[in-house]
């Protein structure tokens, strides 16, 4: 889904929770850090998950209602679904671009 990221272990995503343990990680740490760069990246796979399927899922009711097999009604909330996860992926699309370019702008 995502290129040019390498070879990135998702296994390890969410398996502590930091609560507990002996204090070496939290938000203050690099494994604190790296703990929320993983749960990031897994919020933003998951919400391209849900808009792919749900993209799929409106075409798929659109042939179906092209052929006479779905309800017009179903149709329209599937591709006004679409329509609104699409909307929603394309504004944290350029949200993400925004921030990339104001920290690259950043004097070091």
């Amino acid at each position: 889904m995502i290129t040019g990221l390498g070879a990135i272990d998702f296994s390890t995503i969410g398996k502590s929770s930091g609560l507990g343990n002996s204090g070496t990680t939290g938000p203050g740490t690099a494994a604190g850090a790296a703990d929320a760069a993983g749960s990031f990246a897994s919020v933003m796979a998951d919400l391209a998950t849900n808009a792919v399927d749900t993209l799929q899922q409106a075409e798929q009711l659109s042939v179906q209602g092209m052929q006479g097999q779905a309800d017009t009604r179903e149709v329209v909330d599937a591709v006004m679904s679409a329509e609104q996860a699409l909307t929603a992926a394309v504004a944290i699309r350029d949200k993400i671009v925004s921030a990339y370019m104001e920290v690259s702008r950043m004097q070091i």
